[in-house]
């Protein structure tokens, strides 16, 4: 018995071990197997991998020869031609190892991220680079990563800045002059405007000379093409008033100036205006006659004759006049009045207001009226006419401690340009915001110190320049006011004392400035100026074509410019291929949104002087061929001033081969 339990026992135990075995052992085999068969797995991602990395260089290096070899998409393999990388089409399997990269497109926003088609813009200069590499044995897999490529050179770029190469473009109602002071020789800015042979911030206030008739000290000028009206206030012994003819031959020379006739009564004549109307010229006196205090000539006869005078109540001295839309505007004293003066023979008065200084001098814009008042609290007051039978006493402001002396309004009414007499440690010139006609404020940054000169009068030029005369130190000063926060002196001339400037803009695009000096010689002086002399709302400058001599992909441009209040500045490109190997004779050019209807920007920016073109410049498929090899810009601008404009100083376009 016991020994068949041994038996029974040894029985149990070889079913269990067999069992075992049955269970252990293919698991045992699998890992065996399955442990070499990983080791080969592994040893074939490695080789993967370095298959990738060596594509992600193959890729790079044939970028680097040349954009165009990853500029078409598709899928491709590398390959070794000679000692380089290049690429053939379709992918490649070797030893086992399947490997390519596919080129797809790339879509930018405006801010320049990358965003998935169909948003944004498609970016010429950035490629998608996916690259994969399988393999079957011993188990199927793969591995593979995605690059970005960027044209190797995307940094070049074209800039023009000079004259020369703004004259090598087409000008429509623009100008280009020197930029004062320059950045680079010849350095050039583009302005509204055409005429005008020469240059405000260089003067010359010697050539153009003229004396009249009489020992009068001349102290009024009111000048409008063909002619300027002179008196001569300060003392009796002159003539009251003289007609000066300029003829124009287009430019004035010593021979085509001459009197055409003077008025003389014995009086004090203290300020004239001067209009021409249906072919008739009038001159509107302020004198120091109690009787005879508002004198209005016929100035288109020679001699110029009385047409009437107006007795002003009470016995206070004139002292400033302005006529507009037939409404004469005259004060005396303290006071401003207003007459109907459509029928000249018999003009009528609609109202007076009290003001509160005495009223040196008056400019009249849209039926307000800017008087530059003899107060060291308040030197610039604006009267509400626009009603003339009910003046509206409106905003004043004080800018220093001296007094007002002269002004000047923009035609649009929001700027005035004003000028005190001399200060030791304050500016001499304003720049004031009259948008708000209540609240008016000095513009930021917007004055100038005349230095030892003591300003008299100031007048307003085209192209963003004021003239302050005056007596001792630089008696002539212009001052460029193409930023209104920072405006400086581009130009000076020393002279005989100066009492008075008025600007005029002819016909035929000549621009000039006429002044009158306390030199009983020389009494009245012609500076010519300009470029610009034309006024215009709206002009257009297309570049000549740049052409790098290969194609290229345009990324975006950069321009520099100043937009001037009531003024804007915008732009458009165009890229094209050549034609018969040369840049087509025109070219198509487009805006933001890639069509001609629109602009960068699409609405001019207040007080933007830079502008970046969003990035990447589009397609614009068919206007705008991008990649191609001509390119060009066009400008538009534009102002609602016609002393204001917007000046482009450069333009740099940024592109890669």
């Amino acid at each position: 018995m016991r020994k068949l339990t041994k038996k029974g026992q040894s029985l149990v135990e070889l079913l269990l071990t067999i069992g075992l075995a049955s269970i252990l052992l293919p698991a045992l085999l699998t890992g065996l197997v399955t442990s070499r068969e990983g080791k080969a797995q592994q040893t074939q991602r490695v080789k993967a991998v370095s298959l990738l990395r060596e594509t992600q260089e193959a890729v790079r290096s044939i970028r680097n020869r040349d954009w165009s070899n990853v500029s078409i998409n598709g899928t491709y393999h590398p390959v070794i031609s000679g000692s380089q990388w290049a690429s053939a089409s379709g992918s490649i399997t070797t030893n086992g190892f399947t490997q390519s990269y596919t080129i797809s497109d790339v879509n930018r926003d405006a801010g320049g991220a990358i965003v998935s088609a169909p948003a944004g813009n498609l970016d010429p200069s950035t490629k998608k680079i996916d690259i994969d590499v399988s393999w079957t044995q011993p188990y199927a897999s793969s591995t593979n990563s995605t690059l970005y490529l960027t044209r190797w050179r995307d940094n070049l770029s074209y800039t023009e800045t000079t004259q020369a190469q703004f004259n090598a473009g087409t000008k429509t109602g623009v100008a280009v002059r020197a930029t004062n002071p320059p950045a680079v020789s010849d350095d050039g800015e583009i302005v509204l405007g055409s005429g005008g042979f020469g240059d405000w911030c260089s003067p010359n206030l010697i050539s153009q000379s003229f004396n009249i008739s009489g020992n009068g000290n001349t102290n009024g000028i009111w000048a409008v093409p063909g002619r300027a009206f002179l008196v001569t206030g300060d003392d009796a012994s002159g003539l009251d008033f003289i007609n000066v003819a300029i003829s124009n031959p287009p430019r004035p020379t010593l021979p085509s100036i001459q009197e055409e006739g003077s008025y003389d009564t014995n009086l004090k004549v203290n300020d004239v205006f001067g209009e021409t109307v249906d072919s008739t010229s009038y001159a509107y006196l302020v004198t120091d006659d109690n009787q005879e205090d508002l004198i209005i000539l016929n100035a288109s006869n020679n001699p110029p004759t009385k047409i009437t005078a107006i007795n002003i109540p009470g016995q206070t001295n004139g002292n400033s006049v302005f006529v507009s839309n037939n409404i004469l505007y005259a004060t005396f004293g303290t006071k401003l009045y207003t007459y109907n003066v459509t029928d000249r023979s018999n003009p009528f008065s609609l109202d007076s207001i009290e003001l509160p200084a005495t009223g040196n001098n008056i400019y009249v814009v849209n039926g307000y009226v800017y008087i530059a008042l003899n107060s060291s609290s308040n030197q610039l007051k604006i009267i509400d006419a626009t009603n003339p039978s009910d003046l509206q006493s409106k905003g004043q402001i004080d800018v220093n401690d001296k007094e007002g002396i002269d002004v000047y309004a923009s035609s649009t009414g929001n700027r005035a340009y004003l000028v005190t007499n001399r200060s030791t440690s304050q500016p001499e010139f304003f720049i004031i915001n009259t948008e708000n006609k209540s609240s008016l404020s000095l513009v930021s940054g917007g004055t100038f110190d005349s230095g030892d000169m003591d300003p008299k009068s100031v007048t307003i030029t085209p192209g963003n320049r004021a003239i302050i005369v005056g007596w001792n130190g630089q008696e002539y000063q212009v001052i460029n006011m193409d930023s209104e926060n920072s405006p400086f002196q581009c130009g000076f001339e020393d002279s005989d004392n100066l009492n008075g400037v008025s600007s005029v803009l002819e016909s035929d695009g000549d621009a000039y400035s006429y002044v009158i000096t306390s030199n009983v010689d020389t009494e009245f002086r012609i500076i010519e100026g300009g470029p610009g002399g034309t006024y215009t709302t709206e002009g257009y400058f297309e570049s000549q074509a740049f052409n790098p001599g290969y194609q290229t992909a345009d990324n975006r441009f950069v321009a520099n410019f100043n937009q001037p209040a009531s003024t804007a500045i915008q732009f458009q490109v165009a890229l094209a291929n050549l034609e018969s190997g040369v840049c087509p004779p025109s070219f198509t050019f487009v805006g933001q949104d890639g069509t001609s209807n629109t602009w960068f920007p699409l609405t001019p920016t207040s007080g933007l002087s830079s502008l970046t073109a969003p990035f990447p410049l589009g397609t614009y498929a068919p206007n705008y061929s991008n990649p191609g090899q001509c390119f060009r810009y066009k400008v538009k601008l534009s102002t609602t001033d016609q002393n204001n404009t917007p000046v482009l100083y450069d333009f740099t376009i940024n592109y890669s081969p």
